[in-house]
């Protein structure tokens, strides 16, 4: 990554810019009429086998939705290479990476801000749809009778974001929540229960953790991000996962070293204080402790 100290976080009107420093092509994904939402057939990407998007968060939910061809893109720091009849959800505030996309590939491109579903109980898309939560894997393989409905409702949505009428939020709200249920019915049993209020608060808090690891690392400042107690909160945590709160949050801090030390141009001293604000003997302590590897043994080895 030439000349990055950091892992971006986009807004959708910084996405245009990112992606022509990326892949040098300037793709249309702003949308000042409604910021809140777009939607782009892949057939619209200039040189799919060069377009290759350098490690980001974004503010907004994407996905992308392949009928067509293949792709290959990064969650966290774990690569998927996913095909025809599947579709890459990602949620938002995740590091990712876009590798390739083949010349062939046909499907769509598409992000939303939560802020689309504001009429819906908080939380209600990780509540009820596993795919939106932290850890989960956000490739779906589709049935043909799956792929059909999909591509009807997203060409469906193509034409309604093509009249750029803000009334029609709420329209473009409605035929994403479709798709959603379409893709539930796609999913192993297990992964469609009903979650209780301690993974609501232990997702919220995998969340915070990836928007603020940088300014926040103690427990109390999370808690406070939820208007909970410490306590509670590693209670809901063991309850979820059999970590506790620290263990995330260490978890984070390793993740985002792990991919500051892959793609930045920051030396290891650097990261040390711009993540940890620990001096490099400490951090590569921490680090050694947590991964069995010491910093620049992982830069060696990946």
């Amino acid at each position: 990554m030439s000349n990055k100290e950091y892992i971006p976080t986009l807004i959708p009107s910084e996405m245009d810019r990112f992606h022509a420093d990326s892949t040098n092509w300037t793709p249309n994904i702003s949308n000042p009429i409604n910021p809140e939402y777009h939607i782009n057939k892949l057939d619209i990407i200039a040189q799919k086998s060069s377009f290759q998007v350098l490690p980001h968060r974004k503010t907004v939910h994407d996905f992308i939705f392949l009928k067509k061809g293949n792709s290959k893109r990064s969650k966290g720091l774990n690569k998927y290479e996913f095909g025809p009849s599947s579709i890459f959800l990602l949620p938002a505030y995740q590091i990712t990476q876009h590798e390739m996309i083949s010349d062939d590939a046909e499907g769509f491109y598409c992000h939303f801000d939560e802020k689309l579903f504001e009429f819906l109980p908080k939380n209600y898309l990780s509540e009820q749809f596993s795919f939106f939560q932290f850890q989960s894997s956000p490739v779906i393989q589709l049935s043909e009778e799956t792929v059909n409905n999909i591509e009807f409702i997203l060409n469906r949505l193509l034409e309604i974001y093509k009249t750029g009428n803000p009334e029609n939020k709420n329209l473009i709200a409605y035929h994403l929540l479709v798709i959603f249920e379409e893709l539930k019915k796609e999913l192993p049993f297990q992964e469609k229960k009903t979650k209780n209020s301690f993974f609501d608060i232990t997702e919220r808090y995998k969340n915070k953790l990836s928007q603020h690891i940088y300014k926040y690392q103690n427990i109390s400042d999370y808690a406070n991000l939820l208007n909970i107690t410490p306590n509670y909160l590693n209670k809901c945590v063991k309850t979820c996962t059999n970590k506790t709160a620290q263990d995330l949050l260490k978890e984070m801090i390793i993740l985002e070293a792990k991919t500051l030390l892959k793609y930045s141009d920051l030396h290891i001293s650097e990261i040390a204080i711009k993540l940890c604000d620990q001096n490099p003997s400490n951090f590569a302590r921490f680090f050694k402790k947590q991964t069995g590897l010491t910093p620049m043994e992982y830069l060696q080895k990946y």
